[in-house]
């Protein structure tokens, strides 16, 4: 099964191959384009994962602040999403056959 990722009526992520961790999909870095993401210096922590750090989607000029992230150091019970980055705030999360 084929997951998007999309915002502002473009596809800015698409894989086979996402892990789901608490309901959110998390696509393999190299299936998001990248010229879709802006960094920021916003961070949080979660208990079991580490500390997410964040990036800005911009499309068309438009700007969803924090609307992606990723762990860049993943504690261990959360090794399965390095190198993956997950997305909210309006992003549609779409599942094709």
């Amino acid at each position: 099964m084929k997951v998007k990722a999309i915002w502002n009526n473009l596809v800015i992520a698409e894989s086979e191959h996402t892990e789901v961790v608490e309901n959110n999909h998390y696509f393999p870095v190299n299936s998001v384009k990248k010229e879709f993401l802006k960094n920021t210096d916003h961070h949080t922590t979660c208990p079991w994962k580490g500390e997410a750090s964040y990036f800005d989607v911009v499309v068309d000029g438009n700007v969803n602040k924090n609307a992606a992230w990723y762990y860049p150091n993943p504690k261990t019970e959360a090794k399965q999403i390095k190198n993956h980055i997950a997305f909210w705030k309006g992003v549609q999360i779409i599942k094709d056959k």
